[in-house]
């Protein structure tokens, strides 16, 4: 054949190897889509969520994909684990939201008057005290019992009580 010639090839042949990798290659792509979108989707942020922010439902979509992943570490893979917590850090949407980004709620400050619980047997006292540290639900805080002045510790309760010792 000359340079200005072309050989015609008919189209069962088109490509030989190269054609039929590129087939194998374009089928992966496609079973691998098909894999990732039956997957259970991830929460990811619709707007940006700031530290403090309270996570609400609405404030997440699904993302098939989990979202982007800028880091290493575990990434939240149910939106049931974080509702209701509390951002730590700047979530961005399209993202996906690390466990180290969200937190318990802080239902005790420092600083702030919180109500001390001592219940044994059929015993209840109740004062008044000033909490010393942050807590959230479960957290052990130190809290100054605002009539005697002495220094005590107790769980953070749901209500935001603080109990002391007791069964």
């Amino acid at each position: 054949m000359g340079l200005n010639q072309r050989r015609s090839v008919s189209p069962g042949k088109a490509g030989g190897v190269a054609g039929a990798v590129a087939r194998a290659v374009l089928l992966l792509m496609a079973l691998a889509g098909a894999a990732r979108a039956d997957g259970p989707a991830a929460p990811t942020p619709k707007a940006v969520i700031y530290p403090g922010d309270v996570i609400r439902d609405d404030m997440l979509t699904d993302s098939p994909d989990g979202g982007i992943r800028d880091g290493g570490g575990p990434y939240v893979e149910e939106r049931a684990l974080i509702v209701g917590k509390s951002a730590r850090l700047t979530l961005l949407p399209g993202h996906a939201i690390p466990y180290a980004g969200v937190s318990n709620r802080r239902l005790v400050s420092n600083g702030a008057e919180v109500r001390l619980i001592y219940a044994e047997g059929g015993l209840l006292i109740m004062t008044e005290g000033a909490a010393l540290q942050d807590g959230a639900i479960g957290d052990v805080v130190r809290v100054r019992n605002s009539d005697s002045g002495v220094t005590v510790s107790g769980a953070v309760q749901p209500d935001g009580s603080v109990k002391v010792g007791g069964g």
